[in-house]
């Protein structure tokens, strides 16, 4: 028997850009197939040219040994398959059944039966075991449930392969679970599932075969059974990472950074915490712990209700995130692309917004200086870009993420805090990302990090506090004998 999907010699160009060469990839009925590799290795472009976004140079798509031309999206769809965006493609305001069926009303002058539509939503969610009502407003739905509502229509046009693309990155643990439920349901009625993630624990469960990309090229694919972590994360990034967590211990000194008694509602109830000098503080627990809200709270995006925060033995009042600034204190946001940078606008002018003061004589920008110092952190974080000029939202996740940093590397803050530092990074620029954070606490800085992957708070954090439901419920000072299972008992207190 052919295989269900193959793709062979994809060669795709840009202007200046080789993204895609010569690659090849097998997905079997019933298989789920992991694609992996750092970002900007050309998974996106490959998926875009099975979902029809991209049409290839050269190359060939076989599906049940047939050849088929997928020159746009409707194509795609014709010949079975279904892509699941990252960036979900859901209308807030439609219903979850007129979302499923949208495009697929019929011919013109034909009316809507919304009561047929309805029982193909609920066969389709049966089928799924998901209990979703198909009469619920889109944008009420959490994103597990929006998730869950694009395999279904996926499902609804007959789609016999269904690509994720980092489905699981802003997911709980339990509505993981439950993906990959939903995902070996799949695989049970022969459906072949392209499954793309960063996180490799997961690679490990849910996956039976890898395929790996790098630099716009193929690497190679193997049986998971095969593989190590060590061998995977050396496929992708082309050299071997002894250590992929180099936390380096700095010589910790006095409180920096002191939050007492913080209550905002339900959502944080008097949390108290102190970062010292040069230590780097790992916050971890379930999402909807109250830790992104705690550091909002520091940084004055949100009002506190009461509690008090201290810098250095000094008492602050923090009103806005400008009063935070200006005492020293920074947040990488844990969504950049919202809240962290401004896509429309170039990488300098992202790097300049907090530092306009610095940069400014007499009224008015002093330009060569701003580019001469943007110039010293694209070389000392190592940021990929074509200019200083390239649009932000043009980066990969990783160097927008420094980008970030570059900005409040120039304030000279004392306090960093990082919410979810690495998420939807690959394991290089993660461990790029450690580096830098080791530099930072051997400076003296005071490193607050939120993360929802236990491994990397173990492996980074020199103390961690863990939080469920709006409370601190533990702290974890041996770090180094401290395990996974120790700190989830701690977030589901």
């Amino acid at each position: 028997m052919p295989p269900l999907l193959q793709m062979r010699g994809i060669t795709k160009s840009f202007p200046g850009v080789r993204a895609l060469q010569s690659i090849d990839l097998d997905l079997g009925a019933g298989e789920v197939l992991a694609l992996l590799g750092e970002n900007g290795a050309g998974k996106s472009t490959l998926i875009k040219v099975l979902g029809g976004a991209h049409v290839p140079e050269e190359g060939t798509i076989e599906i049940d040994g047939r050849m088929v031309a997928i020159a746009n999206p409707h194509d795609s769809q014709l010949a079975g398959i279904g892509i699941i965006y990252q960036e979900f493609n859901l209308v807030p305001e439609l219903t979850v059944r007129e979302k499923i069926f949208l495009g697929q009303e019929g011919g013109t002058f034909r009316w809507i039966n919304a009561r047929s539509e309805r029982e193909r939503a609920k066969q389709l969610f049966k089928r799924l075991g998901a209990p979703i009502d198909p009469e619920a407003i889109c944008g009420s739905l959490t994103v597990a449930q929006q998730q869950i509502v694009e395999i279904a229509k996926a499902l609804s046009q007959d789609a016999r392969i269904i690509v994720m693309d980092e489905p699981s990155a802003a997911l709980t643990l339990r509505e993981v679970d439950s993906l990959f439920a939903i995902i070996r349901e799949l695989k049970a009625q022969g459906i072949g599932i392209i499954y793309i993630s960063h996180r490799l624990d997961e690679i490990f469960q849910i996956a039976d075969r890898v395929t790996v990309m790098r630099d716009g090229a193929y690497v190679g694919t193997e049986p998971i059974e095969t593989l190590t972590r060590e061998r995977m994360i050396e496929m992708m990034v082309g050299r071997s990472i002894d250590d992929e967590f180099p936390k380096k211990k700095a010589a910790i000194g006095e409180q920096r950074l002191v939050a007492r008694n913080l209550c905002r509602g339900r959502a944080v109830m008097d949390v108290s915490l102190a970062v010292r000098r040069g230590e780097v503080l790992g916050l971890t627990g379930l999402v909807g712990a109250g830790r992104t809200e705690t550091a909002r709270l520091i940084f004055g995006a949100d009002r506190l209700e009461s509690g008090e925060i201290e810098l250095d033995g000094k008492r602050l009042t923090i009103n806005q995130p400008r009063d935070a600034i200006a005492a020293g204190i920074c947040l990488l946001t844990e969504d950049r692309k919202s809240q962290g940078l401004v896509l429309g606008q170039t990488c300098l002018e992202n790097f300049g917004l907090p530092n306009v003061n610095s940069f400014t004589r007499f009224g008015l920008m002093q330009h060569r200086q701003e580019q001469a110092a943007f110039a010293t952190y694209v070389d000392s974080l190592q940021i990929k870009l074509t200019s200083q000029n390239q649009l932000a939202g043009t980066l990969s996740g990783g160097n927008q993420q420094k980008i970030v940093l570059a900005k409040w590397l120039e304030r000279n803050a004392d306090v960093i805090i990082f919410d979810e530092p690495t998420r939807g990074i690959d394991v290089g620029a993660k461990y790029e990302i450690y580096l830098l954070i080791n530099r930072l606490a051997a400076q003296g800085k005071a490193i607050l990090m939120i993360s929802s992957e236990l491994p990397e708070v173990l492996g980074m954090s020199d103390r961690i506090l863990v939080m469920h439901e709006g409370r601190v419920t533990g702290e974890i000072t041996d770090v180094a004998n401290a395990t996974q299972e120790q700190v989830m008992n701690l977030a589901i207190a």
